[in-house]
C-alpha cells in the first residue's frame, strides 16, 4: 500500500538455509532521489552475502551483519557513479539473523525491529532521529515521538556521504513462539507498540 506516493520504497525480503534464516527490510529516503533504488540494492546486497557465506550458517553474525552493511553502503555508491547521478540515493535497513535459535540484528535509520513474546515486547531497535535523541536527553516526552515537527529527520543511513553508524544487538535466546517483526515507519507511526504486539499475540501473523 503506498498511500499518497508515486512510488512504493520499502522493499523487504528474507533468505534461508537449512541452520539459518536472515531477514532484511529496508525503506528509502523520500526526500533523496531513488530511495526505491537504494533500499532495493541493500535487500539484494545483503542476501547475496548471506547466501555466500550461510554454509550452512553464518560463522561469526556481528562480523557479517557489519560487513554486508557497508557493502550495501559502497554498492549505493558506485550505481551513484555509475549513473552519474546528481546525487547518492538513500535507505534506512534493518536485517535480523537467526541460528542455533539465537537472533542478532542490526539498523540504520528508523526502520525498526521488535521481538516480541506473548503479547510484550522484549526487545526494539532506537530509532536513530533526531527526535529519538531529544527524548533521551529528556527534551521531548515519549509521547510527542509520533507528532513531533522533528520526527522524520534521520541521522544514520545507508548512501550518505559519511559512513552509516551500524548499530548492533546482543545476541538473543528465542523461543517457539517468539515473533520478529521488521518493519518500516509506515507500520510504526500508525500503531503504537503494545497494539503492535497484542495484535501479533492473538492472531496469526497473516492477519494480524
Amino acid at each position: 500500500h503506498i498511500g499518497g506516493r508515486k512510488v512504493n520504497q520499502d522493499r523487504m525480503g528474507y533468505s534461508f538455509t537449512r541452520d539459518a534464516l536472515l531477514l532484511v527490510l529496508a525503506d528509502g529516503m523520500g526526500g533523496h532521489l531513488r530511495g526505491e533504488v537504494a533500499a532495493s540494492i541493500a535487500m539484494e546486497t545483503i542476501s547475496t552475502m548471506f547466501q555466500q557465506q550461510a554454509a550452512p550458517y553464518v560463522k561469526k553474525p556481528e562480523r557479517f551483519l557489519e560487513e554486508a552493511f557497508m557493502a550495501a553502503h559502497q554498492e549505493i555508491h558506485r550505481y551513484t557513479a555509475q549513473h552519474r547521478l546528481p546525487e547518492t540515493p538513500r535507505t534506512t535497513v534493518v536485517a535480523c539473523l537467526i541460528q542455533h535459535n539465537i537472533a542478532i540484528w542490526a539498523h540504520c535509520g528508523d526502520s525498526r525491529l521488535y521481538w516480541m513474546r506473548a503479547g510484550q515486547v522484549l526487545a526494539r531497535t532506537r530509532d536513530h532521529s533526531h527526535v529519538e535523541n531529544l527524548i533521551a536527553k529528556g527534551l521531548v516526552p515519549e509521547a510527542e515521538r509520533g507528532t513531533h515537527p522533528d520526527r522524520n529527520k534521520l541521522y544514520n543511513c545507508l548512501g550518505a556521504i559519511s559512513l552509516p553508524k551500524i548499530e548492533l544487538s546482543r545476541r538473543a535466546s528465542v523461543l517457539p513462539g517468539d515473533v520478529m517483526l521488521l518493519c518500516s515507519d509506515g507500520l510504526w507511526a500508525m500503531l503504537d507498540d503494545d497494539d503492535l504486539a497484542r495484535r501479533l499475540a492473538t492472531q496469526t501473523v497473516v492477519r494480524a
